[in-house]
């Protein structure tokens, strides 16, 4: 019996069967694996049944499998030298064996082992078959190895097979299933040479991995530790960082350590291909005419963050263009478009964008930290500064001239009402009561003989007076500053008021996170602005078109358009620097609140590099920097007022509805005129 300081978890899979589920396991084990909430409780429940099994096993003086060859983990001191010299040593270990392993070798391994870490042994047996076969085993595993990892702060995997679709399985498996994350330690031990294990060069060149290769050819041991560099081509011969032999012990070749940070900075520069697409101000397009043609250049903020990355984590890049010129949305067969859709489907290693954080997208690729944070807004014509032709209405609200009429109305009413009651009580009055038209030459500041009357009706006309004395002082003074301010009209404020005028149409970059966002609504304002598809309402265009729509569409007045805030004051600073005016307006209210990353393949470890890079050139304000000084006159319409003071001479224009009041007036008393003249001619007639 050895003494072994760690609990060994052993599940088996059948090896007739297609599949290995929670239901497979014997009863206790489903059980504590569905319900169990402390890992460490469920290991101390088995510790005592795998001691006791421990004291059954064979024992040999040399490890032999069940074929009769020599067992791979012959060499398990070499990988005790690299679990116990790994850094994180104390990291919880998951072991997946296949069915070829001796469960003497596994336990002697164990029982050397120098940790307090706990170890989960998986056993997937019946491999060697057919490949999806033990696809299918491995992945359910896979699935229960990840319930485990999320249970621990940190994890190290150890996979021994000599089985090369045993490897390739559990790779592609241990991915698929987020197993094989950055900060997971991955040790894989085979009798395999390098040239068989090169199809797995990819997997292994982008995860945290070891690959060491048990030699003990003619009786001598000796193993070897190779890692994969990232982004190398497929036959690129893997670079070897350490090897074990008895009497050496663990030996490491070069200056790296065990596991190295190898995206860190790459040790061989090598190529990557990077998506990008015009966005201002961060990523600028250049076309030069060349003899070849036109030749293509970027410029801008992120170019130069890009040429940071490049420096520093050693790689060289290519830029490349997405074929429809969007960022990328998702469609109804469930694949992606534009640069997102080029990022999942790897035809590159990261988009530059900046690209809208957003859940959808997250399902296909992994953002970095924030390059800046961004808001929607309106941008649309600014109205023309003139004076209102009916103004004259205007320095009295409407609200105002209602109570006005109201105060005259309830003044006559009062009138009628007092002369109705001296009359009542036989009070004298010395003249009449005044008429309707009395107060109404009050209100127009007219002539008005005031005979000797009644105390009550000269205080309702004192009163009368001094209501009209203030209210015509503060019309003419409104109306002479209206006369001298100018407006310029900003109707669109909201997504509700561009939604309400039927007249208006809404222009959207094509496949952004904005359309994402409003196909995807199903109630409230956006749901709105999504159904004015069915009404045409609403025009898409890739990034390049819209300089051209802006001086064309929406100067035109009939057409809005609705991008991030940034952007839209780029393109005003621009049409600002060739007509030199500030034609153009943003809307008050901000929609779509988004942060804006790049991204990089799912699960790549090379977004986490690029975010620990963004980080210092973000927070000491570099890129916020870099975006002011890319375009001049940034600021320049930045706080336009809508209104302007003038100094000049009122035209015909201007009080052209003065003179349609005073014509109509005139017109409809010269018709009263008429009107009273044929009435009187026909009571002289029936005289």
């Amino acid at each position: 019996m050895w003494l072994i300081p760690h609990v060994v978890i052993v599940l088996s899979t059948p090896v007739s069967g297609t599949s290995c589920s929670h239901h497979s396991l014997p009863e206790p084990y489903r059980l504590w694996l569905a319900e169990m909430v402390d890992i460490r409780s469920f290991i101390v429940f088995l510790s005592t049944a795998v001691l006791m099994a421990s004291t059954n096993l064979p024992r040999y003086r040399t490890l032999h499998s069940k074929a009769g060859k020599r067992d791979t983990l012959t060499g398990s001191e070499a990988v005790n030298a690299v679990l116990t010299t790994d850094t994180a040593a104390l990291c919880s270990l998951i072991l997946f064996v296949d069915g070829k392993t001796s469960s003497r070798a596994v336990f002697k391994m164990f029982g050397n082992l120098k940790t307090s870490e706990d170890i989960v042994v998986f056993e997937v047996a019946g491999t060697g078959q057919d490949f999806n076969v033990t696809r299918v085993k491995l992945c359910e595993v896979v699935d229960q190895a990840r319930w485990l990892r999320q249970m621990s702060w940190c994890m190290k995997i150890l996979v021994v097979s000599d089985d090369i679709d045993f490897l390739s399985a559990f790779a592609e498996c241990s991915l698929e299933g987020r197993l094989l994350v950055w900060s997971n330690r991955l040790l894989a031990v085979t009798r395999l040479s390098l040239q068989q294990l090169q199809q797995l060069h990819e997997i292994f060149s982008q995860t945290n991995s070891i690959l060491l290769l048990v030699n003990d050819i003619a009786g001598y041991l000796q193993c070897n530790m190779y890692i994969h560099l990232p982004y190398t081509p497929r036959d690129t011969k893997a670079l070897q960082i350490a090897y074990w032999t008895p009497k050496r012990g663990l030996v490491l070749t070069t200056h790296l350590p065990l596991f190295p940070d190898k995206f860190f900075k790459f040790l061989q520069k090598t190529s990557l291909v990077v998506a990008a697409e015009q966005y201002e101000p961060h990523v600028n397009l250049l076309g030069h005419e060349t003899l070849q043609g036109t030749e293509v250049t970027f410029s801008g903020p992120l170019i130069n963050l890009l040429e940071i990355f490049s420096h520093s984590i050693n790689f060289s890049y290519k830029i490349m263009r997405p074929p429809d010129g969007g960022w990328g949305a998702k469609m109804q067969d469930g694949t992606w478009n534009g640069m997102v859709g080029m990022v999942a489907r790897k035809e590159v290693d990261f988009g530059l964008g900046p690209f809208g954080v957003t859940a959808v997208r997250y399902e296909v690729v992994d953002y970095t930290r924030p390059v800046v944070i961004d808001y929607g807004r309106i941008m649309a014509r600014r109205g023309r500064s003139e004076v209102d032709p009916w103004g004259f209405v205007l320095p009295l609200a409407p609200l105002v001239w209602a109570a006005t009429l109201t105060a005259l109305l309830l003044l006559l009413s009062i009138l009628f009402l007092l002369s109705k009651c001296c009359s009542y009580l036989h009070i004298r009055q010395d003249n009449k009561t005044y008429g309707v038209l009395d107060y109404l030459r009050v209100l127009l500041q007219q002539d008005i003989l005031v005979e000797k009357g009644s105390w009550w009706q000269r205080m309702l006309l004192i009163t009368w007076m001094m209501v009209t004395l203030v209210l015509t002082r503060c019309y003419s003074g409104n109306l002479m500053s209206l006369l001298s301010v100018r407006y310029s009209l900003q109707p669109y404020q909201s997504l509700q008021d561009a939604v309400n005028d039927p007249s208006v149409a809404l222009i959207w970059e094509t496949n952004t996170a904005y359309v994402q966002a409003l196909k995807s609504a199903t109630s409230g304002i956006y749901k709105a602005v999504a159904d004015l598809d069915k009404k045409g309402r609403n025009v898409y265009m890739k990034y390049s078109l819209i300089p051209e729509s802006i001086d064309t569409l929406v100067r035109r007045g009939d057409h809005v358009l609705i991008m991030e805030e940034l952007t839209e004051e780029v393109l005003i600073a621009q049409d600002f620097s060739n007509t030199g005016r500030c034609d153009f307006y943003l809307s008050k209210e901000r929609d779509f609140p988004l942060m804006f990353a790049l991204v990089g393949l799912k699960n790549s470890p090379l977004v986490l590099v690029l975010s620990n890079r963004m980080k210092s050139v973000t927070e000491s304000g570099l890129y916020d920097h870099w975006m002011k000084t890319t375009v001049p006159n940034s600021t320049s319409c930045a706080h336009t007022s809508s209104k302007t003071t003038v100094n000049t001479s009122l035209s015909l224009t201007n009080l052209w509805g003065m003179f349609v009041v005073l014509v109509g007036g005139y017109g409809l008393a010269l018709l009263v005129f008429i009107l009273e003249a044929i009435n009187e001619r026909i009571k002289m007639t029936r005289r």
